[in-house]
């Protein structure tokens, strides 16, 4: 079963259920998952990186909108941004902890023999294809950059 096929369905049981987060949000997924669709060109084909892409940005626009709520003292709204950020992250692969993501990138700063910021290219461009849907962006450049200065 696709991503859309479960988020169709998720969408229904939402409706019935009259829990209005978890509608918009799943139409939120849905409408990024139909505009990439759109956007690929005549390939429908969507991958299952894809899939984790779309789901790790959506994620972070939540996030990211619930900080800046929270600086303008809008708790509710950043509340409601939060708990969308919540339901989209259901669907993600299970998230390692920061403990896990720094026990990775030094295998993968040992693998390479990086020892100064110079590499942070080629140790981020490792970690993250080895840690893509598992960790976001953020928090993998923070550990590299503290690993290599």
């Amino acid at each position: 079963m696709s991503l859309l096929e479960i988020i169709d369905k998720n969408i229904k049981s939402a409706m019935k259920s009259k829990d209005s987060v978890t509608l918009e949000s799943l139409r939120a997924v849905k409408s990024a998952i139909l505009l990439f669709k759109t956007q690929s060109g005549s390939s429908n084909d969507m991958t299952s990186d894809d899939e984790i892409k779309i789901l790790q940005k959506l994620v972070k626009q939540r996030k990211e909108s619930a900080d800046i709520y929270k600086n303008q003292n809008r708790p509710e709204l950043s509340e409601v941004e939060l708990n969308q950020a919540s339901v989209i992250e259901s669907f993600l692969p299970k998230q390692m902890s920061r403990d896990e993501v720094s026990e990775v990138i030094s295998q993968i700063i040992t693998k390479l023999g990086a020892t100064t910021m110079k590499e942070m290219g080629k140790v981020m461009g490792l970690a993250s294809k080895e840690l893509s849907g598992k960790s976001d962006g953020k928090t993998i450049s923070e550990i590299v950059r503290k690993k290599l200065s």
